[in-house]
């Protein structure tokens, strides 16, 4: 399928303006869109400079019990978690601040990948975020 292109990752949120800035202030994005369903209820579609889209929900119920993830992520089967590429690892989480709850790391891949070093954070609504620096794909 020569014209398939990823679309987006939606997010349901307890707070969507909460999660709106998080993502717009530490990792680009802006609004691309918003739909309105009535009340102060929308949908708001964020996108990045390089055209990734997150689509943005409130939450209408609780979690059924799903253990709250930690560390890279939920290591059952679903989404583990959101990663992003930055130049420099250490960087992002300083200007991050206080919103850089990390769970897991930096850890140095550098056995693996020379440069390649990761952190894992949550967003607002306790989703993991993958900050990652010097990944590239394998040459053979």
């Amino acid at each position: 399928m020569a014209d398939m292109v990823f679309s987006h990752i939606a997010l349901s949120c307890a707070d969507p303006a909460q999660t709106e800035q998080f993502y717009s202030e530490h990792f680009g994005f802006r609004r691309g869109r918003v739909i309105p369903l009535g009340g102060d209820n929308e949908i708001v579609f964020l996108k990045n400079d390089q055209s990734v889209y997150l689509e943005l929900f409130r939450a209408d119920a609780e979690n059924p019990g799903v253990p709250v993830a930690t560390n890279d992520g939920p290591h059952y089967v679903g989404i583990r978690h959101l990663a992003f590429q930055v130049s420099d690892v250490d960087a992002t989480v300083k200007a991050m601040g206080s919103a850089a709850e990390i769970t897991l790391g930096p850890l140095d891949f550098s056995d693996f990948i020379p440069g390649w070093k990761t952190v894992w954070l949550k967003d607002p609504d306790g989703n993991i975020v993958e900050i990652s620096q010097g990944y590239t794909d394998q040459t053979d």
